[in-house]
């Protein structure tokens, strides 16, 4: 793993965005060059402390799923080396850790799949036994395995703000019923087939977060990240016990710190323990090897 990223500096492009994790910049007016930094967000917010390789097990893990699953979607990454569109002088910054892609339009909506009961899914179950709106069997503990993945949409919030879950009447809305339905069906193609493989490594795909855009064409497009442990909670199979939260190779880790360590969850957030930031490098790392192996 090179030396920890926090913020990239490529002057011979022009800086488009910069993320809670990646720095997006324009290579000509088609393509982009998505570096993918190793910062951490946790709550929305982002840590001050790098997290050592992240970029790259990231960047990795993406790859894989993108190239793995092509035949349910194309993704928006080219066959163009990072290295050959910056400086000479830049391209550390971007070895093993950033990607060509098109340029394409973001659909308005994160495209969530849960599989199983977590995070805040089980707090709103116990209150109406739902998700997301969507009536669930009673009898269900922390961590179930749900009778069928299930599609639950959510804003796309601006810098700073919360996504906010929504209906899928309301993602209809904002993108049309037709493109709704592709993206709902999609998303639960490309979960059921990643959990079906990720099992056969040992590890359960709990959720994701899957984002799509459209071509030129209108043709719909797997954009940003997949199946990553920063979009995706993922548990080891052989230590997942129903009812209760089980261990995780994800960002869990970090919150778990966070909650117990009576921070606002405001920006800044605070300065992470050496301790946390090793355990948190070297989880991520694990599931990279698990998938890819």
């Amino acid at each position: 793993m090179s030396t920890p990223l926090f913020e990239s500096h490529i002057a011979s492009l022009p800086l488009l965005h910069r993320g809670k994790v990646r720095d997006i910049y324009a290579v000509g007016d088609d393509k982009l060059l998505i570096v993918t930094t190793d910062r951490l967000s946790a709550f929305d917010v982002v840590m001050p402390i790098p997290i050592p390789g992240k970029g790259e097990v990231l960047t990795r893990v993406s790859a894989f799923w993108f190239d793995r699953l092509k035949a349910i979607v194309p993704s928006q990454a080219l066959d163009i080396a990072p290295e050959s569109v910056v400086a000479e002088t830049e391209r550390d910054q971007v070895a093993g850790r950033a990607v060509v892609v098109r340029k394409l339009k973001p659909l308005p909506v994160e495209a969530i799949v849960r599989g199983y009961l977590a995070g805040s899914g089980w707090k709103e179950y116990q209150v109406s036994q739902s998700v997301c709106g969507i009536p669930l069997p009673g009898g269900l503990v922390q961590a179930s395995r749900l009778p069928e993945p299930i599609f639950t949409p959510s804003t796309k919030a601006a810098a700073g703000a919360h996504d906010e879950n929504i209906a899928f009447e309301q993602m209809a809305a904002l993108t049309g019923h037709d493109l709704a339905t592709q993206v709902r069906s999609t998303s639960l193609a490309l979960y059921k087939s990643a959990a079906e493989y990720a099992l056969t490594r040992g590890i359960i795909i709990a959720d994701t977060k899957f984002e799509f855009g459209l071509d030129e064409t209108g043709k719909l497009v797997w954009i940003d990240e997949a199946l990553t442990p920063d979009s995706s909670r993922f548990w080891p199979a052989d230590q997942y016990q129903p009812g209760s939260s089980p261990p995780s190779f994800d960002k869990q880790f970090v919150r778990d710190w966070l909650e117990a360590s009576g921070w606002n969850k405001r920006a800044p957030g605070p300065a992470l323990p050496a301790g946390i930031v090793a355990s948190t490098s070297e989880k991520y790392r694990e599931v990279m090897s698990r998938l890819l192996a």
